[in-house]
């Protein structure tokens, strides 16, 4: 299985951390970010992983060959201007088309930053069984940037800008998306974009985006400092919660 980590951000939120390394390379409990990402992953069955790479990518190039790419292959993205979620999918667009077998074969989205007990495989099962275009993981957690579904788990619109007239519930995206090949031909936006905003075309265009009902587990964006400290401390506790790392 192929996945793809986004990693290209300049990670402002991280400074001065930021300020001489990407944030796929900041540290938390002794490990990297993308080192954390890239488990995560492996452990649900991925093979083979592109990673976008723009504000110090060559330290990324570098640490993935001095580390032999864990094992696995890894491809890097390099962006010379940002292209933002959405653009810089489509620019690895050739990694996931590049045989017939990755054709047909759902893929994995992970943002570097995030850190979750998300059953990743389960959420693959999800995927493949509704037969969606796309499956979001999202929860019911405080988000300025709540997305809207239906009843029965569609995506309808982004919350305060959404016009259907169905009961429709705001969810909090957690940045760990699957989706089918089958969404390349079907994307029109160029240069920098959000994927959301794709996303949302599309479900007004009734395509099939639902949620992954992630309300169970334990999720953290360690792209603030404030949530790197937390989580140290998280490490050196005994919490009976489940380890997010």
């Amino acid at each position: 299985m192929k996945a793809m980590i986004l990693a290209a951000g300049l990670g402002t939120r991280l400074r001065p951390l930021t300020d001489d390394r990407p944030k796929a390379l900041v540290t938390v409990g002794g490990r990297t970010l993308l080192e954390i990402a890239l488990e995560k992953l492996c452990a649900a069955g991925v093979t083979e992983v592109i990673v976008n790479a723009h504000h110090f990518a060559g330290m990324i190039v570098d640490y993935l060959k001095a580390n032999g790419n864990f094992g696995i292959r890894i491809e890097v993205s390099r962006e010379e201007t940002l292209l933002n979620t959405g653009g810089g999918l489509r620019q690895a667009a050739v990694f996931f088309l590049e045989n017939d077998a990755s054709r047909q074969e759902p893929f994995l989205v992970h943002n570097v930053d995030v850190v979750s007990t998300i059953d990743l495989a389960q959420m693959i099962r999800q995927h493949r069984e509704s037969r969606a275009l796309v499956t979001l993981a999202v929860q019911v957690r405080k988000s300025t940037r709540a997305l809207l579904f239906d009843g029965e788990g569609q995506l309808r619109g982004r919350a305060g800008e959404c016009e259907c007239e169905c009961e429709c519930e705001p969810l909090a995206f957690c940045g760990i998306h699957v989706l089918s090949p089958r969404i390349f031909p079907l994307i029109e936006e160029e240069g920098a974009f959000s994927i959301i905003d794709a996303y949302l075309r599309l479900a007004a265009q009734s395509e099939k985006i639902v949620a992954f009902r992630a309300d169970e587990y334990r999720w953290c964006d360690l792209g603030r400092v404030e949530s790197l400290r937390e989580a140290e401390a998280e490490m050196s506790s005994t919490s009976p919660s489940p380890p997010l790392l």
